[in-house]
């Protein structure tokens, strides 16, 4: 039986992907194998958002490559964004690739490997309509008690930054029915933690029933699975209506976790992105939030050195970060990329410039993540276990107010062992930089 590897970068709309993927691979009789080195063909999963993802997939791609001159590895195949976007270069300039598969011919995973196993010599490349390619399909769940649950493909926002329509096309939701199916299959598979995604998961539904379908879909899940954690990620200010957080203010297992890009809050800057509703939309996305669901966790990012920032338009994010005063706060610096219109925007910003203004606004978060975290002490939440640290002899997981590899940890003490996937309450005894440490609460342990 032939072995097949895999790597998967990028977001979890990738991860989605690479479990349909491997589904179709176990259906046509080859074994996974964790162990690239004992793999017979290896596919990578890339990314190509920014030009440290196109970078890092391009590395993996070299650092496989290796094992065709020192083990047995035949071939490898390249998919995902980096394929999507940059198919000619990657069949020309780079010989260590056998197959190039394109977001839309994912289905044909099956042929790629089966052509490099032939001993085939020439590059397999395919390259199907996106627009016509299935959405969703069956999945090897690889997280465990976690899984990501992707409800549409594209977006239809085409903020002046992003390549992201450039590679996976416009916006198509899927029915409510076929979400619905799948959340069910997880929920029988014992998944705890179901986060909901999308390039922009508040539009879900617009292009296909005309009409905003998220606080539905919401409904549903709750009404027709048992998971007990739901966490909702990309959410776009614009779209956040009191119809969304009364769906989830009033569903307990729909976290309050509101993980939404705003990028900016200048409206100079908002307007040269193309940003669907301005400052005005930021700004009321947080108040409302903050009206009807007080605990709530809201975690952000925002991008610095955009083209045409000027002075006052950074000091402005400056000062609404220290304001607003973020549970969870991520930036970035402007990543020009080609063939999207900011690439060719009048004003680009050195790049000292931007690194400067970066390490400035971090620098405003640190010490109100910090406070943030102080508060916690002398609670009790629930957490996520995740494993246990033999080193440190202590569990780790996460709480309700963080999402999976992207905030913080909650280490903590129970006298017994805890398998990965419950969910208990721990009471919080000490804050870290960006991590918080506990004790188990027996009596209210979750089962």
């Amino acid at each position: 039986m032939s072995k097949i590897g895999f790597v998967s970068l990028g977001c979890p709309k990738n991860l989605c992907d690479t479990e349909v993927m491997l589904r179709r691979l176990m259906d046509a009789g080859y074994e996974i194998t964790p162990e690239e080195t004992l793999a017979d063909v290896v596919i990578i999963n890339t990314c190509a958002f920014i030009e440290s993802a196109k970078n890092e997939a391009i590395d993996n791609i070299l650092d496989i490559a290796w094992l065709k001159e020192n083990h047995h590895l035949k071939g490898i195949i390249v998919t995902g964004c980096l394929a999507e976007r940059y198919r000619e270069q990657i069949a020309e300039e780079m010989p260590e690739v056998d197959a190039v598969v394109g977001i839309g011919s994912q289905a044909k995973i099956v042929d790629a490997v089966k052509h490099i196993l032939d001993g085939a010599a020439n590059t397999y490349t395919s390259f199907d309509d996106m627009e016509t390619a299935p959405l969703g399909g069956d999945r090897l769940v690889t997280t465990g008690d976690l899984a990501y649950l992707k409800i549409a493909e594209g977006c239809d926002n085409r903020c002046t930054y992003c390549a992201i329509p450039l590679i996976r096309g416009k916006m198509r939701s899927r029915t409510v029915e076929d979400i619905i199916a799948e959340a069910k299959e997880l929920d029988s598979l014992g998944v705890k933690e179901l986060c909901v995604v999308a390039q922009d998961t508040t539009a879900y539904g617009i292009d296909l029933y005309g009409e905003y379908k998220l606080p539905e879909l919401l409904e549903k899940l709750v009404a027709e699975t048992s998971i007990p954690w739901i966490r909702l990620l990309y959410l776009y200010p614009d779209k956040i209506t009191p119809e969304l957080l009364e769906v989830i203010r009033d569903n307990d297992r729909i976290l309050s976790y509101f993980d939404i890009p705003i990028q900016h809050v200048s409206e100079n800057v908002l307007r040269r992105m193309a940003r669907r509703g301005g400052s005005a939309a930021v700004r009321n996305a947080v108040k409302m939030i903050r009206e009807m669901i007080p605990d709530a966790t809201i975690r952000t990012t925002a991008i610095v050195g955009f083209p045409g920032e000027t002075e006052e338009d950074f000091c402005e994010l400056c000062e609404f970060v220290a304001e607003t005063k973020f549970d969870r706060f991520g930036a970035f610096t402007y990543s020009r990329e080609e063939d999207t219109p900011a690439y060719d925007f009048d004003d680009q910003i050195d790049e000292d410039v931007k690194q400067e203004r970066y390490d400035i606004l971090m620098r405003t978060q640190v010490d109100i993540s910090a406070a943030k975290l102080e508060e916690m002490i002398g609670k009790t939440v629930e957490v996520f276990c995740e494993g246990f640290d033999p080193v440190a002899e202590t569990h780790y997981g996460r709480s309700r107010a963080d999402a999976p590899e992207i905030d913080g940890k909650v280490y903590f003490w129970s006298d017994r062992k805890i398998p990965e996937g419950e969910i208990i309450e721990v009471k919080i005894t000490e804050s870290m930089d960006f991590d918080l440490m506990g004790e188990a609460t027996e009596k209210h342990m979750k089962r």
